[in-house]
């Protein structure tokens, strides 16, 4: 594989993970994902990645010829069972899942601080907290597309992203929602999240 094809290779699975979960995950992505536009690895990558795909194979044949509309209402409405309540069973975020800060404390300023120090700013439209999910995967596409363009420190903002925030909470928070829902797609994206974060771990490794 090509540098440009394992780029785009690490773009797609980050797009996986915010696509699922910044919001409830929309029409017109569950109409690529039923209808094959979404690429799937034919071979074996990690524990996790190979899980994760496992998972969306199982959610396109469980809704293989369904109204994507009517797939987009029902993972709607489990999206806010799960993760936006009023009272949430997983909350999305890294400090809920830190034991060395409270929700929403000091710790998100600790994030805040990542972001800040490569420059970049969460895009408005996700309206979350800044330790959530699928903004701290936005940062993560910042990074990997400045490493395309040949910004080389970028390298070492993610070593230092992985290391203090991603690799330390997202095993915990897939085994948290695997515990409260059966939705294959969302428990494709844990286990795409997890399984990312295991694979650019090890691509930073090479790089640096």
């Amino acid at each position: 594989m090509d540098d440009n094809a394992v780029y785009e290779a690490r773009l797609e699975l980050v797009d996986f993970v915010i696509e699922v979960f910044h919001d409830t995950p929309d029409e017109a992505f569950i109409e690529r994902l039923l209808t094959g536009e979404v690429a799937m690895p034919g071979e074996a990558v990690n524990d996790h990645l190979d899980a994760g795909f496992e998972e969306l194979r199982q959610f396109i044949e469980q809704n293989e010829g369904r109204d994507p509309a009517e797939v987009e209402n029902e993972l709607a409405k489990e999206y806010t069972r799960i993760m936006v309540g009023p009272r949430p069973d997983v909350l999305p975020h890294e400090t809920f899942y830190r034991d060395d800060t409270d929700f929403i404390s000091e710790g998100l300023a600790d994030v805040e601080a990542s972001f800040g120090a490569a420059g970049w700013s969460p895009p408005e439209e996700y309206g979350e907290e800044n330790d959530h999910v699928a903004v701290e995967f936005a940062f993560l596409r910042f990074l990997i597309e400045r490493q395309r363009t040949g910004m080389e420190e970028t390298i070492g903002f993610e070593r230092v992203f992985l290391d203090e925030h991603l690799l330390t909470w997202l095993g915990e928070f897939a085994d948290h929602l695997n515990e409260e829902t059966d939705e294959p797609l969302f428990l494709a994206a844990a286990h795409i999240a997890v399984g990312t974060a295991a694979f650019e771990d090890e691509i930073i490794a090479q790089l640096l």
